[in-house]
């Protein structure tokens, strides 16, 4: 099945056990997939910001024009099951303080069915990234004139070729809490809630975990509505910034990456996933052995989870700076940044290794040069 994945013309960047990141123009190279070859895309793209990265982003009123050629693509190269996640942040119109809908426009043209000159794609859910560590932005209305609370979320769409994609919520349950283990201890009477739900005896059923919500938290111990501070030289009252999401907390990030950047002299990549991102979006969406793919890698977090996971992955950048520090993060001595796949036995992983990777085209390509 897998036998012309990936028809890349060019050399492979880099290559590890399930993966291999290409430097180039991701619309060259996206070309070059076969048709419902993958299981879930799962990028951050550039968004359209007012103020320009050095990464580069579009400007709000080009954006879905822009983002129309790769869409394209990702329709066509995911399986009929397979899922599309974007994380893509909101921006603000210049010079006042009005939120741009560009964000929205994008999903309403991904989802709008192909005969009114949509993508066709169906909206699975959409997922929150929480990161309080965004800086208080534009500072006109939130620090200056106090007009607007500080923005820490990102929308995340999850988009599908069909209404049932793959997916699987038992493999990113949240661990109990405490209230709920001495529910489970101590038993639960059924009984109608003021809501009107009525909660029967099977809600004392112990099924391993919760059921996480769609909210994905990059820091730890940060309460619900808990206001923000910020590590700006300001006064204290001018540090504290309410945000606007309700969260709960989740595993921190790692700083390896940053740490090696440094040592060898290489740049980081600005604007990185958290771990959180693509290690809830891989083991949601994909098993071990499925194929997953960043269009936009920037620093390769993507591919880091999806390999230390046991998915088979691809990674496209186009700043060679950017691919050359993601490098680092499959060092010999870097820290998993989360924990292998449990049922990923040895036996397992060399068999999905030799049978099916070893026969892509991208990486006979590499032992051929």
């Amino acid at each position: 099945m897998f036998e012309s994945l990936s028809k890349l013309s060019q050399k492979q960047y880099y290559q590890t056990k399930f993966g291999a990141a290409y430097l180039g123009n991701s619309l060259e190279l996206l070309a070059n997939i076969p048709n419902e070859s993958i299981d879930l895309i799962c990028t951050s793209p550039p968004f359209a910001l007012v103020r320009k990265k050095e990464y580069g982003n579009v400007d709000a009123d080009e954006y879905i024009e822009w983002f129309k050629d790769f869409a394209e693509h990702f329709y066509r190269i995911l399986k009929p099951t397979g899922s599309l996640v974007i994380d893509i942040g909101g921006s603000w119109v210049k010079g006042v303080p009005v939120r741009s809908l560009y964000h929205y426009e994008l999903l309403i043209n991904l989802c709008k069915h192909k005969d009114k000159g949509g993508l066709g794609f169906y909206l699975a859910q959409e997922l929150y990234w929480y990161n309080p560590a965004k800086l208080p932005t534009p500072a006109e209305w939130v620090t200056v004139r106090r007009e607007r609370v500080k923005d820490a979320v990102n929308t995340v769409w999850w988009l599908s070729k069909q209404p049932h994609p793959k997916a699987n919520n038992k493999r990113v349950l949240k661990p109990y809490s405490a209230a709920m283990k001495n529910l489970l201890k101590n038993g639960y009477k059924a009984k109608l809630r003021p809501s009107g739900h009525d909660i029967s005896t099977k809600f004392k059923n112990d099924r391993g975990g919760a059921i996480p919500p769609n909210i994905i938290n990059a820091q730890d111990n940060t309460e619900i509505g808990e206001p923000i501070t910020t590590s700006l030289d300001m006064t204290v009252e001018d540090m504290i910034q309410p945000v606007n999401v309700i969260s709960a907390s989740n595993t921190a990030s790692n700083d390896y990456y940053q740490r090696r950047c440094k040592e060898e002299g290489l740049k980081p990549h600005p604007a990185r996933f958290p771990q959180a991102l693509p290690e809830f979006v891989i083991n949601l969406c994909t098993e071990p052995g499925d194929v997953v793919l960043d269009p936009f890698a920037g620093s390769n977090m993507t591919g880091r989870i999806a390999e230390t996971l046991g998915r088979r992955w691809l990674a496209f950048e186009i700043d060679q700076d950017y691919i050359e520090s993601s490098k680092l993060r499959f060092e010999e001595n870097a820290p998993l940044v989360v924990e292998p796949v449990a049922n990923l036995s040895p036996q397992l992983s060399i068999m999905l290794f030799e049978s099916d990777m070893a026969e892509l085209p991208l990486f006979k390509q590499q032992s051929s040069n």
